[in-house]
């Protein structure tokens, strides 16, 4: 671990593969697909196709965790290689599907590895799909679950390699 940071996941253990899920736009009728699934190499691949059709229109994995306190860190960062489209890394500090979820998105090039630093103030309040304006700011003490979504329309096929989650600038270092 570098000097003020947190892993939080480095897909290399077996929790760390099995705890993801998807929640895709079946929910609401639609017909995307997604998965993540973990390379020998200790890679998570977030992959799958979205669609528009029947009023679709986004792919998410989440993974249920078991709570982690990073009050102490400035945001989050995480290490991923793209397809060139943009995605959203989100958080929830309540442990249900309902709720407000917490997100902050962050633009990828195709083929190459990038660390995107996400503070926790660029997270912004969600609640299927909209805007909570309302809400209260992100407490980074209270996070549960992380995950990872894709939507804003675009449509097709995608594909975003995750190298590592981690906490970065502890207040004190």
């Amino acid at each position: 671990m570098q000097h003020g940071t947190r892993i939080i996941f480095e897909f290399s253990e077996q929790a760390d593969r099995d705890a993801w899920r998807s929640i895709n736009d079946v929910v609401m009728g639609g017909v995307s697909s997604s998965e993540l699934r973990v390379t020998a190499e200790g890679v998570a691949i977030f992959e799958g196709i979205v669609s528009l059709e029947r009023g679709g229109g986004f792919a998410s994995v989440r993974s249920p965790f078991a709570g982690m306190d990073l009050g102490n860190f400035e945001g989050i960062e995480v290490r991923v290689r793209g397809d060139g489209k943009d995605y959203r890394l989100r958080v929830r500090t309540n442990d249900g599907d309902e709720g407000v979820a917490y997100q902050a998105s962050f633009q990828t090039e195709r083929g190459i590895w990038r660390t995107e630093e996400l503070p926790f103030e660029a997270f912004e309040a969600r609640y299927h799909g909209r805007s909570v304006p309302d809400a209260q700011p992100l407490d980074a003490g209270k996070i549960v679950s992380f995950g990872f979504l894709i939507a804003d329309r675009q449509a097709g096929p995608f594909h975003l390699e995750i190298d590592w989650i981690r906490a970065y600038a502890e207040k004190g270092y």
